[in-house]
């Protein structure tokens, strides 16, 4: 449906987009996510025609959309404010797409009836925009960005002015909406929670290029990148040794999965595989850390507790627990790892600090350095 080749855009001497490559398949649905500045926004003007490349190409079904105007794309374009039109009424609205297309007066009230239907809006053809709530103004935003069967429909933070509560309700609603549809969908955002709920597929941008393309699950379970796992929230990423199927680590020695790349690497723990011994539960036997972290502070989370552990030498370990299994501040506990919730990032690290990303960072993102490794692999990090 849609292939973006080699798209580059520049604000003066910055590549606001860095020669981008993505292709989004008929019925599919792509969150590009990132944060401010990465350049997804940027991305999604230049398919709609609204920001011109200064390389590259946009084609949709297969033709070069070079010099064809935005409102000859055949795209649906949704923005965060909605830009619902005040002066006309909610069946106005969505009817607009329809009549700017020459569409019989039958034919918009029908597609109007059965767009506000679809979207949870029935009988709403006469209300006030202004008279509606932020959620109801979101429904109809898009049920006007669909009004005219847009080939392809963009999003841009759609749900972003919306109560986080809200915002959770809508999500799985646009989701189960566009699979009742077929509609192909390209969307923006910066909320993670709202991508990973309503993608087939997660593109995550940094600095105008993509740093990782992927399914929801395969993004989450293996960031690609110390980048991606930071920004995806997990800050248990410390530099190491791994050996086989062990990682000499700040933390101490940590099993990792089979398969592994090797080396001086980044490893990432989940705080959810972090687990705590003789604080409640059952202990297997993973390559742990032993005894001697201090519980430093907790964080009420709903029904789980976020733990900031503190060893006796080296960065602060975060753990996630069920309430019932939180230790109290200023206790101290052992500390094992589930091997499956352990990640060996692919970007190696430059020893030399060339790369500026060096070893010994912490879950701060403050960095130290290697200090040695010696010829058994045991490490001497800092």
């Amino acid at each position: 449906m849609l292939s973006i080749e080699g798209a580059t855009v520049r604000f003066g001497e910055r590549a606001v987009l860095d020669a981008v490559d993505l292709e989004v398949a008929e019925h599919e649905i792509v969150c590009v996510l990132g944060p401010s500045g990465s350049g997804k926004s940027t991305l999604l003007r230049a398919v709609a025609g609204l920001q011109e490349l200064d390389g590259g190409r946009v084609l949709l079904g297969g033709a070069d959309q070079a010099g064809v105007p935005v409102h000859r794309r055949g795209v649906g374009l949704m923005f965060q404010d909605h830009q619902l039109f005040p002066q006309r009424d909610v069946g106005g609205n969505v009817a607009f797409g329809p009549r700017m297309r020459g569409a019989a007066k039958a034919e918009q009230a029908e597609r109007v009836r059965e767009l506000l239907d679809l979207v949870g809006l029935p009988g709403a053809e006469r209300r006030s925009v202004a008279a509606l709530s932020g959620g109801e103004q979101q429904r109809v935003a898009l049920a006007r960005a669909l009004a005219p069967r847009p080939r392809l429909l963009m999003l841009d933070e759609p749900l972003g002015q919306l109560d986080r509560g809200l915002r959770e309700r809508l999500v799985v609603e646009l989701r189960q909406l566009f699979g009742r549809l077929g509609t192909t969908v390209l969307a923006v955002t910066h909320d993670q929670g709202e991508a990973f709920a309503l993608a087939d597929r997660v593109v995550v941008m940094r600095d105008g290029r993509i740093a990782q393309s992927g399914t929801p699950v395969d993004v989450w379970s293996r960031p690609a990148s110390e980048f991606v796992a930071r920004f995806l929230g997990f800050d248990n990423v410390v530099g190491a040794r791994v050996n086989g199927a062990v990682a000499d680590t700040p933390w101490g020695r940590i099993a990792v999965p089979d398969g592994s790349p090797q080396g001086v690497r980044r490893v990432l723990v989940r705080p959810g595989g972090v687990r705590l011994v003789g604080v409640g539960g059952d202990v297997s036997g993973d390559v742990g850390v032993g005894a001697g972290w201090t519980v430093e502070s907790r964080t009420f989370r709903g029904d789980r507790v976020a733990v900031r552990l503190r060893p006796v030498d080296g960065p602060v370990l975060e753990a996630e627990l069920p309430l019932r299994e939180a230790p109290e501040e200023g206790g101290r506990v052992g500390v094992e790892f589930r091997v499956e919730d352990v990640v060996v990032l692919a970007d190696a690290v430059d020893v030399s600090g060339a790369s500026g990303t060096s070893v010994g960072a912490d879950a701060s993102g403050t960095s130290g350095a290697i200090d040695s490794f010696d010829a058994s692999g045991a490490s001497g990090v800092r």
